[in-house]
């Protein structure tokens, strides 16, 4: 039974036909015998202890238990009752009596904890060397870092031992090792998974990560996990949206050509083109965004506050135990030493003003698309050079627990070197489903086979509804998906629903005076045509501030969609078309614009060839 495949779509398929919970449990521990890596964990379940949690699970009930008998691997800087915390320093070692809120949900989901992994000791680094335990293998090719610090638990899920593995991220440690193994690695929005019971690196920006080899999984275990937790001071409510359909068109912004940084690995600049054609393929507008104040930001973390706050984590062990630190682990940490509260306030007013100065660029995106990593390093070049390697690998990782953003690492093909190609999404706080939705398109265009098991991507699966008690709400002009207002329906949490046209009744007009330009919609008796649009829904109170901040001469009222249903949407008044034009013939507002820019790049043409200009 050696040949189960573990993503969760497939094992529970495999239940559903009559697949025993032992044999899986079976062909865990043949994986783990197979992959003869004694550096992915640091405590291993006993074979007996599991098959006892999972008869204690009774008969299949994916409804009640969304990961019932689905075998999970804790970092080992995350408290499992009965299983040894380590943070992968021997003399740190305590035996929680409690699980982490994070373990206790999922584990009350119905999946099975397999075992504590490996990491990059008290979780500083994001190579996966920095351990006393022998360094975990990297899946994919043995001489290159597993990616840190959370080594085992994505070797463990890249290997097929198990469905999915917790991590932690506060500077990469949930997506660098998810780039070099082939797999997903989810970095939630900060608070939405409980850290009670996690062993902190730095308290105001860690958070719980999740490992899977599909998409769908690990926002599926996000969904099962994320939840206030009153025992952790920096808990978040966090809305989980359903991953529904995504909009037809997204702004990606990606660093300027200018500002990339590849520290020469022309592979890894490569792949990073190819995946920007992906998701120009996938209908995404890319927008190039000056990235020097991303890395600025970026530079903070291992200055002032945030070292100082790695060493108030162990302060009092690292005291009376200095030796037992790994001597990198016991530099870049014992460097606060040095600290004064002045500087650690100095970082807090620099943070303040990036955040401030990056805000609107933020905003101005629905979403960003960066390399996971520069560049690849060995695991001997790691070692040879243990500081500088390990920072430049957090080049577009360091600055996003810092500017409260969340994320995504998903593999997107090959390197022309046949090195594992990932990209980061990114996004602000809150909009996880967002980053998900395009990145399981993403994973799905690259036709990857998952990790390093050789198994085929599972089917999608159907995009879930928008949640019951939504409004729809149609629009039409510059809320449109990919269009300059779209953000403002993004901030209020609003889902896509879909695209279609209205009945054959309107006219659309572009209307004069505005300073964004906008269309205008009206019903009409004759002479309509069916005008495209789009639905998006929102929940009452969003609906509510929305349709109170719609300017005149624009209204809400009632539209008739192609299919015949009525929906509320925009509208405008008879006195606000003074002067507009009627663009009815365009069929929609984006192909309007799209129209005019065409007319405008063709002029400037026309006026560089007279000019003498070459084009």
């Amino acid at each position: 039974m050696s040949d189960i495949h573990f993503d969760v779509a497939s094992l529970h398929a495999a239940y559903r036909g009559g697949l025993a919970v032992g044999d899986v449990i079976a062909a865990i521990y043949t994986r783990i015998e197979a992959a003869d890596d004694p550096g992915i964990f640091i405590h291993l379940a006993a074979r007996a202890d599991l098959l006892a949690r999972a008869a204690a699970l009774g008969s299949f009930d994916p409804v009640a238990k969304p990961l019932w008998g689905i075998p999970f691997a804790v970092k080992d800087n995350i408290d499992v009752a009965g299983m040894p915390t380590t943070a992968a320093c021997a003399e740190y070692t305590y035996w929680p009596d409690k699980d982490a809120t994070v373990v206790a949900r999922l584990k009350a989901a119905g999946a099975l904890v397999v075992g504590k992994t490996n990491l990059d000791q008290f979780a500083t680094g994001l190579v996966g060397v920095r351990t006393p335990w022998p360094i975990p293998r990297n899946a994919i090719d043995e001489a290159l870092v597993p990616g840190g610090s959370s080594s085992g638990s994505a070797v463990a899920t890249a290997r097929g031992i198990v469905s999915f593995a917790l991590g932690t991220d506060t500077a990469g440690s949930g997506r660098i090792p998810a780039g070099l193994n082939n797999i997903v690695g989810l970095k939630p929005t900060v608070g939405a998974l409980s850290t009670a019971g996690v062993v902190p690196a730095c308290r105001t920006l860690d958070c719980v990560s999740v490992f899977a080899q599909t998409v769908d999984d690990a926002y599926g275990v996000f969904s099962v996990a994320a939840a206030r937790d009153a025992a952790d001071p920096y808990s978040r409510d966090i809305a989980v949206q359903p991953l529904a359909t995504r909009q037809p068109v997204l702004t990606v912004g990606v660093p300027a050509k200018a500002d990339l940084k590849f520290f020469g690995d022309m592979a890894m600049q490569a792949g990073f083109e190819a995946s920007l054609a992906m998701l120009s393929r996938l209908g995404c507008r890319l927008v190039e965004i000056p990235f020097g104040d991303f890395y600025a930001t970026a530079n903070l973390l291992y200055e002032g506050a945030w070292v100082a706050e790695r060493y108030a984590a162990i302060r009092d062990f690292m005291e009376a135990n200095e030796a037992a630190l790994h001597p990198v682990t016991r530099k870049i940490i014992g460097g606060a030493r040095n600290l004064s509260a002045v500087d650690a306030f100095r970082g807090l007013y620099a943070l303040q003003a990036y955040k401030a100065k990056l805000a609107p660029v933020i905003a101005s995106v629905d979403l960003f698309c960066v390399p996971t990593a520069p560049t690849h390093y060995s695991t001997a070049a790691v070692l040879a050079d243990p500081v500088e390697t390990n920072s430049r690998l957090g080049t577009y990782t360091n600055f996003v627990n810092l500017l409260d953003m969340c994320g995504i690492a998903v593999p997107t093909g090959r390197r022309s070197d046949g090195l594992p190609m990932s990209v980061t999404l990114l996004a602000p706080a809150s909009r996880d489903a967002l980053t998900a939705m395009l990145a399981r398109d993403l994973h799905a265009a690259s036709g990857l086979p998952l990790g390093a098991t050789g198994w085929p991507q599972p089917s999608l699966q159907p995009a879930q509804p928008a949640r019951d008690g939504m409004i729809d709400l149609v629009v039409v002009g510059a809320h449109l998906s990919g269009m300059p207002l779209n953000g403002q329906l993004n901030q209020l949490g609003a889902q896509f629903l879909r695209a279609t046209r209205t009945a054959a009744a309107y006219k659309l007009y572009a209307l004069a005076g505005q300073l964004v330009p906008k269309p205008g919609l009206i019903r009409v008796a004759d002479g309509g045509m069916r005008i495209d649009v789009e639905v998006w829904r929102l929940g009452p109170e969003a609906f509510g501030r929305f349709v109170a901040a719609v300017p005149p001469p624009l209204g809400i009222g009632t539209i008739e969609l192609d299919d015949g249903t009525p929906a509320k949407g925009f509208l405008v008044e008879t006195a606000g078309l003074v002067g507009a034009s009627d663009i009815s013939s365009f069929g929609g507002w984006r192909r309007f614009v799209a129209r005019g820019k065409d007319m405008a790049d063709q002029s400037e043409k026309r006026q560089n060839w007279s000019a003498g200009v070459p084009i």
